[in-house]
């Protein structure tokens, strides 16, 4: 379908996942940019937060149809293995700080000596598709252990309490980490974390880095939650509004080229995206990752969600398997892709 291809009435809002995780299309949306590409054709762009399986907004058909979601794999997995009609038109990889933390007198050198250990595991959520505390840190722990040759069998997993759907806040941040805090108490030996936010708790109190997945070079040791994140939308825009769409894209990979310009100016955006301090950001995101924010549907990437997908079927986190080759539709990224190559209109 040709990109500026609609069918229908213009929707006069779209949405636009708040999600506290660098993503280029919430730096877009951080300078102005979506606001501007949108407003040509009378149309506002609104971020909301997430709760549960869908976006909280005041409108339940634009809730059900006109949004943008660039955000973690497990609830998009959860929702598609339910039935939702949503499509994956991009996906993206940032390593963000995953480790495996203990307290620093603890002598973890290799992966091999967490073998015995007390790991935080947080309890299944009340929907199985909204454990994302849970999700991330068994898949974190699995791969740390492998690393070493081990199992989930040669660790004893401890239950922290899930933690409480909320809107994003520093605050809410912190309880999502509450292994964290059992941690620093004695009560496990060591929790899997990742991001600024948890950089940030792990530094106030004083937990040591005892594995660090990100310093391994196979990036299939980091598969989890955010890596890969897909960037998802309702069939509808598809359908009716295909050009919105590939618009989107067009300004999520400008700011993607923006970034990779300008890591000061981004290091404060994601501060505020991230729901943490500088430090945590300066922890979190290395390594030249403000070059690496652009969206693709490379097969590697499209492979590593398949195991992740595969992962969260098996250990109970979703209804029923995801097929995630069609669940790809790849023709937005592509004329997005195609767009960046034409020459500008003369005036």
């Amino acid at each position: 379908m040709p990109s500026g291809d609609h069918f229908g009435p213009r929707p006069d809002t779209i949405w636009m996942m708040r999600c506290p995780v660098p993503a280029a299309s919430g730096v877009a949306y951080a300078l102005g940019w979506m606001d501007e590409a949108f407003a040509r054709d009378g149309i506002a762009v609104r971020r909301v937060v997430e709760g549960g399986l869908n976006l909280v907004v005041d409108d339940p058909q634009a809730q059900a149809t006109h949004f943008f979601r660039e955000a973690g794999n497990i609830q998009a997995l959860a929702a598609r293995a339910a039935g939702a009609p949503t499509r994956v038109i991009g996906l993206t990889w940032i390593d963000e700080h995953q480790v495996i933390l203990t307290r620093p007198e603890m002598p973890v050198l290799d992966p091999s000596d967490l073998r015995g250990l007390r790991f935080a595991l947080p309890a299944f959520a009340a929907a199985r598709g909204d454990s994302i505390a849970r999700g991330m840190a068994l898949h974190g722990i699995q791969s740390a252990l492998a690393l070493g040759g081990l199992t989930l069998d040669d660790v004893r997993l401890v239950e922290v309490p899930a933690p409480p759907q909320e809107r994003p806040s520093p605050e809410g941040m912190r309880r999502l980490w509450l292994g964290l805090e059992w941690l620093g108490a004695g009560k496990v030996d060591a929790v899997y974390a990742k991001g600024a936010a948890a950089a940030d708790l792990a530094a106030r109190l004083d937990l040591a880095v005892a594995i660090d997945l990100d310093a391994y070079p196979s990036r299939m040791t980091r598969i989890n939650h955010g890596t890969p994140r897909p960037i998802v939308v309702h069939q509808h825009m598809l359908d009716s509004h295909f050009d919105l769409v590939v618009r989107f894209l067009g300004e999520t990979l400008r700011a993607a080229d923006w970034a990779a310009q300008n890591l000061d100016r981004l290091r404060g955006i994601l501060a505020e995206e991230t729901l943490a301090g500088l430090r945590g950001v300066d922890t979190a995101y290395r390594n030249g990752f403000h070059r690496a924010l652009h969206p693709d549907l490379s097969a590697e990437r499209i492979d590593m969600l398949r195991i992740q997908a595969q992962f969260l079927w098996s250990h109970g986190f979703l209804a029923g398997p995801v097929d995630v080759d069609a669940w790809i539709d790849p023709r937005p990224l592509a004329a997005a892709m195609e767009l960046r190559t034409q020459p500008l209109a003369a005036p």
